[in-house]
């Protein structure tokens, strides 16, 4: 009998000076499966492999193959505050007194290296040249499902910026790649025109451009890898409903490692186009060799064409 308490205190201390709650061994699961079905990993222990995309009002998790809308918004379990700003939550703050408790559920958190990397990854200020940062990491945490909401659709949410998302709250970082390459575009989110525009593409449209890299890999679109230029042509000459053999004229606005901006005229019908291209650090762990990053269209614009002189 006091061999047996004895084994369940060593137990008891063992877990309570890990730091974190792992007698509980977390289970594996994929993006798509915890969006395909929120309810059935409600209140969970999982570890789960993706990206993260940080920015302003956004700290979310991905798979960018995913068909599902449903979006999952991260958090800190322990006493530290993500410090992300966004609507209808908390305010960025660096600590708060407790453990995060959500649903009556404590979360406590790892302060371990990998940790202290991606917090570091995740934070501001990000480098010049990125709209925000995306890295890809291994977590372990406690998911929470959400609600119904009846006026997305019947999608899960009612976490995040605008109640946006079910969540993630973050106990362990079990690893995070490194990035050490300069001809990826690491960033968040794409640029955007200053005049008056409106989407004609979704924002890193995720599984169509998975697709783009394999058309690539496969040979149809093995131009790709080098011509970003007409890259931005061709989505172009598909937004505008141009059939015309070879390229158009564009006009390249801004380039950064991995992205380029390019935009075109439509004179004849006072329209403006605005695309831009992208090698996104994403696709690297869809590519066929790694090393070999297409070019692809992340986002793009139309616009009445802005009076002369802006």
């Amino acid at each position: 009998m006091k061999k047996s308490s004895l084994l369940f205190s060593a137990i008891v201390l063992i877990c309570y000076f890990s730091g974190v709650a792992r007698c509980e061994e977390p289970e594996k699961v994929t993006v798509c499966q915890l969006k395909n079905d929120p309810p059935a990993y409600n209140h969970k222990l999982i570890e789960v492999e993706g990206f993260v995309a940080s920015d302003f009002e956004d700290f979310t998790f991905f798979d960018p193959t995913c068909r599902s809308n449903l979006d999952l918004w991260l958090e800190y379990g322990g006493k530290t505050n993500s410090n992300t700003m966004f609507c209808c939550g908390s305010t960025p703050n660096t600590q708060h007194p407790q453990d995060l408790v959500v649903e009556g559920i404590s979360i406590p958190l790892l302060n371990n290296k990998e940790f202290k990397e991606f917090d570091r990854q995740t934070r501001q200020p990000y480098r010049a040249d990125r709209k925000g940062n995306v890295i890809h990491a291994i977590v372990i945490g406690r998911f929470f499902a959400g609600q119904k909401q009846t006026y997305r659709n019947g999608a899960w949410g009612g976490y995040g910026h605008m109640g946006c998302c079910s969540l993630l709250v973050i106990q362990e970082i079990k690893s995070v790649s490194p990035q050490v390459r300069d001809n990826l575009d690491y960033s968040a989110s794409p640029d955007e025109p200053e005049w008056h525009w409106m989407f004609i593409s979704p924002i890193f449209p995720g599984n169509s451009v998975v697709e783009d890299q394999k058309q690539a890999d496969q040979g149809t679109r093995v131009w790709a890898f080098k011509d970003p230029y007409r890259v931005a042509s061709e989505a172009i000459k598909g937004f505008a409903k141009i059939e015309v053999p070879g390229e158009l004229k564009l006009k390249e606005t801004q380039q950064n490692p991995g992205r380029i901006d390019y935009e075109w005229r439509q004179t004849r019908k006072s329209r403006r186009y605005m695309v831009v291209v992208s090698r996104p650090y994403f696709l690297s762990f869809y590519a066929h060799d790694p090393k070999k990053v297409a070019w692809v269209v992340v986002t793009a614009y139309e616009s009445p064409d802005p009076p002369t002189g802006k």
